[in-house]
């Protein structure tokens, strides 16, 4: 029989492992959780320094959940704001923007409403403002599309009708009493559900938020009402800002509706291209402008980071989002950039950096490109850059070859932009309401935003430590240089110039065999936007690659 001093032993020895599950279950985790959970992140701290820690841990985890009981404003960013600046960087020096645009007397107005739909801007504001069309028989030309060709697309979300027919017709109104706004005064447009008007859902294009109604306009809205367009449409976003999937199906390439308009700025992209609209406002994170640019077939211009207010917008990375134009020529991108940019009181990441247009010819821009990276690229794509880059030199443009420094962890990276949306939509996530999101993928957006919360913050800011080297390295390149001409996607470019905030312009350069778009990017210095707006208005001056229509949505049938 056992004695009493081994029974006194074993039942002491049940009563601890009894507390320590007792104690574990309080706190959520035990020890051995602690050992087995820092193989998530590469440690390997002994039983020891565990012992030492739990004490610390347990605290840790009362002060997270006390945390997730205080609700956070869509609008409250972090306290630490990022800075694309290098060090010792000097803002240019700022006097007042004089930018102007030549709009037209002659242009005629077409028979067909199809015909009237492409017309670039300056064209539509010359039908406007000569009164051969008016604001509101424009915005029923292009809700009659929308009406008769988004069916096949899946661009729109929302058709703001109501607001659209009263804006028009109060540009009418201003225009014939002699008020007149400038060039995009009454002309129609859409923006990417990530960016609030009020009175209308906002639905980010995710299943959880598609009955969403935010109380009040993001300032880009109100900056293109100061102007005068008429707002007729809120266009697809990919579910919370990723691809071409929302809740209501896939958006279509309206060159090739077997394809996905790709994301996740898809709703602008197709929409744009096909002629629902005649111009729209996308967003970019990490190529969700310039990647539906270039599938669809427009241009797009994502800004420097900060230029352009992201107040009312949906975050997904404080530090990296973007809001641009996407439109059919490179100076409707020119022609809305200058109403939509500047300071916001509302938005801490504006300034009041002046916006002009470069007027020099174009020789004189001092110009490279990415060598490697260019030659490199085999497929169709790369062919018509090397091409475009002939008809360039034509113009007198000499590109020097220069090559993306490539010393960093590129592959850790982006845990910056996973982190910060973790945070942004945390309480989807610890809610379960991710789990009501259409795409449920290793690669969906719901499936990223769970993983976020295994990011620990020292990596996320030790990943941002490197960001700086990589600002300064990128920043001392382009110095030298006004444009640097890249591929859209081949190479690092695109992750590199997000990281950095420097703007760039997606251009189309023509098609691939299977007659999909294909563009190449010019990349610009800091708030230097016009010296990449000037470099691809001339090559669309000599190239008619940004006048070509999807035939299916511009053909008469």
């Amino acid at each position: 029989m056992m004695s009493r001093h081994k029974q006194l032993v074993s039942l002491s020895a049940i009563l601890l492992l009894l507390f320590s599950a007792c104690k574990s279950q309080q706190y959520g985790f035990s020890k051995k959780d602690i050992k087995s959970g820092q193989k998530l992140i590469g440690l390997d701290f002994d039983d020891k320094s565990v012992n030492t820690m739990y004490a610390y841990l347990r605290r840790n985890k009362a002060g997270y959940d006390s945390l997730r009981k205080y609700p956070i404003g869509n609008e409250t960013f972090p306290a630490m704001s990022f800075d694309p600046h290098p060090v010792g960087y000097q803002f240019p020096k700022s006097k007042a923007a004089n930018n102007s645009w030549t709009i037209p007397d002659d242009t005629a107005l077409p028979e067909s409403d199809q015909d009237i739909a492409f017309l670039n801007i300056l064209e539509l504001a010359s039908l406007i403002r000569s009164g051969k069309i008016t604001s509101e028989r424009l915005t029923k030309i292009y809700l009659n599309r929308i009406r008769k060709y988004d069916e096949q697309l899946k661009s729109v979300i929302t058709i703001t009708e109501e607001l659209a027919l009263k804006q028009a017709r109060k540009a009418d109104q201003e225009i014939q009493s002699g008020n007149y706004k400038g060039p995009l005064h009454g002309i129609p447009y859409g923006v990417k559900d990530l960016i609030a008007v009020k009175g209308y859902p906002t639905t980010w294009g995710a299943a959880p938020y598609k009955n969403q109604v935010i109380d009040y306009t993001a300032t880009v809205i109100k900056k293109l009402e100061e102007k005068g367009a008429v707002l007729i449409a809120k266009l697809v976003s990919g579910s919370l800002a990723r691809g071409d999937v929302w809740f209501g199906g896939k958006t279509k390439n309206p060159w090739d509706l077997k394809q996905g308009a790709s994301g996740s700025s898809a709703g602008p992209g197709s929409a744009t291209a096909a002629g629902l609209v005649a111009f729209s406002l996308g967003t970019e994170t990490l190529g969700s402008i310039t990647f539906p640019s270039t599938r669809n077939g427009i241009t797009g211009l994502r800004p420097t980071y900060g230029r352009v207010s992201r107040h009312g917008t949906m975050s997904l990375s404080w530090s990296m989002d973007k809001i641009g134009p996407m439109c059919r020529s490179a100076e409707d991108c020119e022609i809305v950039f200058d109403a939509i940019y500047g300071k916001d009181e509302q938005d801490m990441t504006t300034n009041s950096v002046e916006f002009h247009q470069v007027n020099k010819p174009i020789s004189e821009l001092k110009v490279a490109y990415l060598k490697s990276d260019i030659e490199a690229d085999k497929s169709d794509m790369g062919k018509n850059l090397r091409n475009e880059l002939k008809t360039l030199e034509k113009l007198g443009v000499n590109p020097e070859p220069i090559a993306l420094p490539t010393q960093y962890p590129f592959s850790v990276f982006d845990i910056i932009l996973r982190s910060e949306a973790g945070a942004f939509f945390d309480e989807l996530v610890l809610s379960k309401g991710v789990d009501q999101m259409v795409e449920q993928t290793p690669g969906s957006r719901a499936n990223s935003l769970r993983q976020a919360r295994f990011i620990p913050a020292v990596e996320y800011l030790q990943a941002n430590r490197q960001r700086r080297q990589l600002i300064n390295e990128i920043h001392a390149l382009f110095k030298d240089y006004d444009v640097i001409i890249a591929p859209t996607f081949r190479g690092r470019q695109l992750f590199v110039t997000n990281l950095t905030g420097h703007p760039v312009v997606s251009v189309p350069t023509g098609f691939d065999k299977r007659n999909r778009p294909t563009s190449m990017t010019f990349i610009g210095n800091l708030y230097d936007e016009g010296s990449i707006l000037a470099l691809a208005k001339a090559f669309q001056k000599v190239t008619d690659f940004d006048e070509k229509h999807p035939p299916l949505f511009s053909e008469s049938r």
